[in-house]
């Protein structure tokens, strides 16, 4: 007897492993999946321009990491009471100052199109079909910093438009492998209604995409959590972000979904000194703590001549 719906996955033909690339874009979800990934010692990035929502500011992110193009004073919006930031970034990179600000952000970015350019995979985390317009200019914002709404307007991407939006990524990232999620977060404020007509307006774009391009793949993190775990106690108190448990049940479905089975010995290496690198003693000076701190330092000699392309840093 089953008391859930199981998703049944395919793993992919060509899989991840140590030594590749990883760049994570999207929204929140990216974040947590992304974060795990880095922390277990891949060579991955995370969202350099803090969260992102919909396929048109997923869209022009990557075409900024591709280019490298700098951001400039043009770029520059006054936020908040005396901060600044961009229209292509959200709310954590508010500075106090436009010096400041463009320091953040480019440096930033120096870093991220430097790992794009060797980036293996990309992986995409899709969150609304919303978007907004800055009347001014005409462009879609990937944050609007808490500014008047009567400076933007609000818009529903169709299938089409969200379509065209992931195509372009594909015209110069041929050889790149690209996993597309449509994020199980829940946008509330849109309404129940229209928060799922947005998700299958992505889950529809994302088909086509998929069946266009081999180096497009779809992972069902959405399925997942509203299907298989269907149930509130796998949301968090605010019923719209996952819980732990269900960030990491995904986890593990990707696991199975994109990661070489040869790699996982050295995921489990990797999460067992992860967790001895982040013990916190209760007697730091005592003998027992001595005698851990020692066997923790053999096992990163070890694991860093069993394991060599894992990110040490990472953990």
């Amino acid at each position: 007897m089953e008391f859930t719906t199981p998703i049944r996955i395919t793993p992919l033909k060509q899989t991840i492993a140590y030594g590749d690339g990883l760049l994570f874009l999207g929204s929140c979800f990216a974040d947590e999946v992304g974060g795990i990934c880095k922390g277990l010692g891949f060579d991955a990035q995370v969202n350099p321009f803090g969260v992102l929502y919909n396929p048109s500011s997923i869209a022009m992110a990557i075409k900024r990491l591709y280019t490298g193009e700098s951001f400039t004073q043009e770029d520059i919006v006054r936020v908040g009471n005396g901060y600044y930031c961009t229209f292509s970034h959200n709310t954590a990179f508010w500075r106090p100052s436009e010096e400041e600000l463009l320091d953040t952000v480019n440096r930033e970015l120096e870093k991220a199109h430097e790992h794009y350019l060797k980036a293996k995979w990309i992986v995409i985390s899709l969150g609304t079909s919303c978007v907004f317009r800055n009347k001014a200019t005409g462009d879609v914002v990937a944050n609007c910093h808490k500014l008047p709404a009567d400076q933007f307007d609000r818009e529903f991407f169709t299938i089409e438009q969200s379509t065209h939006c992931l195509t372009e990524l594909f015209r110069v990232n041929f050889d790149k492998q690209f996993i597309f999620t449509v994020s199980p977060l829940r946008h509330l404020k849109d309404g129940l209604h229209e928060n799922q007509l947005s998700k299958a307006s992505l889950l529809m774009a994302v088909n086509e995409v998929c069946e266009r391009f081999d180096n497009a793949h779809y992972f069902p993190a959405y399925e997942i959590l509203l299907d298989e775990l269907r149930d509130y106690r796998f949301y968090k108190e605010d019923m719209v972000h996952p819980t732990d448990q269900a960030v990491r049940y995904i986890w593990d479905k990707f696991i199975d979904f994109a990661i070489n089975p040869s790699e996982k010995p050295a995921l489990q290496a990797a999460s067992e000194l992860k967790q001895m690198l982040h013990h916190k003693p209760l007697f730091p000076d005592s003998d027992a703590y001595r005698k851990f701190e020692q066997q923790r330092n053999q096992k990163l000699s070890e694991l860093s001549q069993r394991f060599p392309k894992i990110v040490l840093g990472n953990l």
